[in-house]
């Protein structure tokens, strides 16, 4: 605790910090749903305008920029376009929500009830939780991040009709194993994301407090929450194409709206097949929708979060003086 600023790990019961989790989830999901849209298709296009021989032949849309693609989707699918996979989405995101901050919360307390010759410093601690918190969420999820992730990449014709069908032939097809394509990028992403994330959040929340630098609507929370994500993302990038990359595919690789999309085979090889072929530009393509996406949805997912605790521990006391 630093200037009287309670810590994320301090905040709450473990059904309050669940409640308040899956509620943070939820709302930041239905924020930057388009957003996120526009990222995978970016992110799965290994063609670009500025290389007029990676367009030659192409069947399909070639986007260029956060804005370009954006325009191109409403062009071509409509408004319902910038939501697909937003079900399952939505679904992961209750549920990351919920195990990421009960994770969180119970192993910054583990942690803080070590011996004192154990005992590590506030930073360390933040960095393991989270990235305990961040690896248990993903690789729970998992299977929703992957039917977002295939749902979003639809064009005009649609590879699945819905949840059930994508689940029933995905199971028939590909088994258990098609479920998870990419979660060793996946983990090797979210491990250090999270770490860094929640000790750049809890380091930066009581220098930004309102006793330090006064911000309406208790905004420090969310000021925190972006300035820890963007400087995370960027550091972990090149993974979460390489995750995007291999979460589509299998036997309807070439069915989504980028048809030319390579076949790829574990993370390593996916990384530097990328590196080889589209070079530092195909690591980080998407990047700048995707820092746009993650300081909303971290901001709304702090400040919500911290919002719906506040509800929830003023509910709770006035309950215990009836």
């Amino acid at each position: 605790m630093s200037g009287g600023v309670v810590q994320l790990k301090d905040e709450g019961s473990s059904k309050q910090v669940v409640v308040a989790g899956s509620v943070a989830g939820l709302v930041s999901r239905f924020v930057i749903a388009p957003l996120d849209v526009i990222k995978i298709r970016l992110q799965l296009q290994i063609h670009s305008l500025s290389d007029p021989t990676s367009i030659h032949g192409i069947d399909g849309p070639v986007y260029k920029g956060t804005l370009g693609t954006l325009k191109q989707i409403l062009r071509e699918e409509g408004l319902t376009g910038l939501w697909k996979g937003n079900i399952p989405a939505e679904a992961m995101y209750l549920m990351y929500g919920a195990i990421q901050f009960s994770t969180y919360t119970h192993a910054s307390h583990a942690l803080n009830n070590l011996p004192s010759p154990y005992k590590l410093p506030d930073s360390a601690n933040s960095f393991i939780s989270g990235a305990l918190a961040g690896a248990c969420a993903t690789t729970t999820t998992y299977p929703l991040d992957l039917l977002r992730t295939r749902f979003a990449a639809q064009g005009k014709d649609r590879v699945y009709t819905s949840i059930v069908s994508s689940v029933r032939q995905i199971a028939a097809t590909e088994g258990l194993p098609g479920f998870f394509r990419g979660l060793g990028a996946g983990v090797s992403q979210i491990v250090p994301y999270m770490g860094l994330f929640f000790a750049g959040y809890e380091a930066l929340k009581p220098a930004l407090s309102k006793d330090v630098v006064p911000l309406p609507f208790g905004s420090s929370d969310a000021v925190s929450g972006i300035v820890a994500s963007v400087l995370a993302k960027t550091a972990v990038y090149p993974l979460d194409t390489t995750r995007k990359r291999l979460q589509v595919q299998g036997p309807t690789r070439s069915q989504y709206v980028h048809r030319n999309i390579p076949l790829y085979k574990g993370v390593f090889s996916t990384v530097g097949r990328i590196w080889k072929n589209e070079g530092r530009r195909g690591m980080y393509r998407g990047l700048t929708v995707s820092l746009l996406k993650a300081a909303p949805a971290s901001a709304v997912t702090m400040w919500t979060y911290e919002r719906t605790m506040g509800v929830l521990t003023s509910m709770d006391e006035k309950l215990k003086e009836i």
